[in-house]
């Protein structure tokens, strides 16, 4: 036992054990936080206490900072990829937008963790050392969370399980919603989960990769979380039927007229009787459990300042003495827009919601097409096809583009990194002697 101790220590690399420490712990960190199971009978649970936010700021910050110094040296081909005049446009405008944000510290601070979180997300792909590497991070760090959500639900109910003592929303009493702080933000987790367990099925983890989507699947259903049970099926489909399509300009269409055609039927509806006709013709709530007054309300903001927006992550905080349509006064409670692609033209501008279209809705569906004719790990590929995918469906109801820690940017930048990757480099399958 001395010498199969010895020799498994003589062949650790202490260098790519601490990478995979670290994309680990960026996973774990993002997903699990630093604040679990809020109680939310708490009246103060939506109170931002100074220390809490600031600790949450250093252990982004000093994970960004550990995981570019762990890959600068030996992925520097890929960081320089990263430098394309696209991406720096999109910085250089997030950057002239808090200059002239309503609200210039809260923008600065707010990018500040934004950027860090967002950094750790690009590079986790560059992290572990090999292919299999990868994904036994994923795999450890999904089956972290899914014991912990369940434990939650088992042990702690009252503060994993939605309960009509819940100061802001008890309607939702009975709702699963384990480690995190709405259902909202369990549902589309998971649902991301499943799709990392039927990857990790395809390479190879015949217990794993059925485990984590198995548990993740039924966790999803008892969050009772809508659109993401809704999505989870149909965007597999989707980028299945992408994955089998030959042309680029045929991914196209598949992938942007529903997506187009679902965000004229939402957002659309409330800009154009014509639109919001053939929305109450349909069989769903015509106002979207109530987001069509928040999306009037949001399109009155873009029109004040449709340039240079209202600031970077700034406008939702007090808008409470803004001007309402009448009934619809509620809607300056709300958080955010309830669209994604509606709040960045809130919050950035028009420019700004190009630039992200351009870089984050457009280019990696032409990654992922270079990357699939040279037949670079196409299972892996479909894996972050799919995450982006359902991303950008996803955005059509709620918002989480660019929004800082969300768990959902995380692993939507993530995927959008991986497909940019794949489209220049070739994966490492197994890491070669002596190194």
């Amino acid at each position: 036992m001395g010498h199969v101790l010895r020799d498994g220590l003589a062949r650790l690399n202490a260098l790519q054990a601490a990478r995979c420490l670290v994309a680990i712990g960026a996973l774990l960190l993002v997903l699990v936080t630093l604040d679990p199971f809020p109680d939310l009978r708490n009246p103060d649970v939506t109170t931002v206490v100074g220390g809490r936010m600031a600790l949450t700021y250093v252990f982004w910050g000093l994970l960004a900072a550990v995981a570019v110094l762990c890959v600068a040296a030996s992925d520097a081909p890929a960081l320089k990829s990263l430098l394309t005049p696209l991406h720096l446009c999109l910085v250089g405008w997030l950057l002239v937008n808090i200059v002239f944000s309503e609200s210039r510290g809260v923008s600065l601070q707010r990018f500040v963790l934004a950027a860090s979180v967002t950094s750790l997300a690009v590079l986790l792909p560059l992290l572990p050392p090999t292919q299999r590497s990868f994904n036994l991070c994923l795999g450890i760090a999904a089956l972290v969370l899914l014991a912990l959500c369940y434990l939650g639900v088992v042990l702690a109910p009252q503060y994993s399980i939605h309960t009509a003592l819940d100061i802001a929303e008890p309607q939702l009493a009975g709702d699963w919603r384990g480690t995190f702080g709405h259902k909202n933000i369990a549902s589309p987790v998971m649902t991301i989960l499943v799709y990392v367990g039927i990857y990790l099925s395809a390479v190879g983890s015949f217990v794993m990769g059925p485990a984590i989507a198995a548990l993740a699947g039924i966790f999803l259903i008892f969050t009772g979380g809508k659109t993401s049970s809704v999505l989870c099926l149909a965007i597999y489909a989707l980028a299945s039927l992408v994955y089998v399509t030959p042309g680029l300009w045929l991914k196209r269409i598949i992938c942007f007229v529903p997506l187009i055609a679902m965000n004229l039927l939402t957002v659309g509806s409330v800009m154009s009787p014509v639109l919001g006709g053939v929305t109450r013709l349909l069989p769903l709530d015509p106002t979207f459990t109530g987001r069509s007054a928040i999306w009037e309300f949001a399109l009155a903001a873009v029109a004040e300042k449709p340039i240079i927006g209202h600031g970077y992550a700034a406008f939702w905080d007090d808008v409470t003495a803004r001007q309402t349509a009448q009934g619809a006064e509620w809607a300056t409670t709300a958080a955010h827009s309830h669209n994604s692609y509606l709040d960045l033209a809130v919050t950035i501008g028009l420019p700004g919601l190009l630039l992200v279209v351009l870089v984050f809705v457009l280019a990696p569906l032409g990654n992922f097409q270079t990357a699939q004719a040279r037949s670079r790990s196409g299972a892996l590929a479909k894996l972050f096809l799919t995450v982006w995918l359902f991303g950008l469906y996803y955005g059509a109801t709620e918002t989480f583009l660019l929004d800082r820690q969300n768990p959902i940017w995380f692993m939507f930048a993530l995927a959008v990194a991986g497909l940019h990757f794949l489209a220049r480099f070739q994966c490492v399958e197994q890491r070669e002697p002596g190194r």
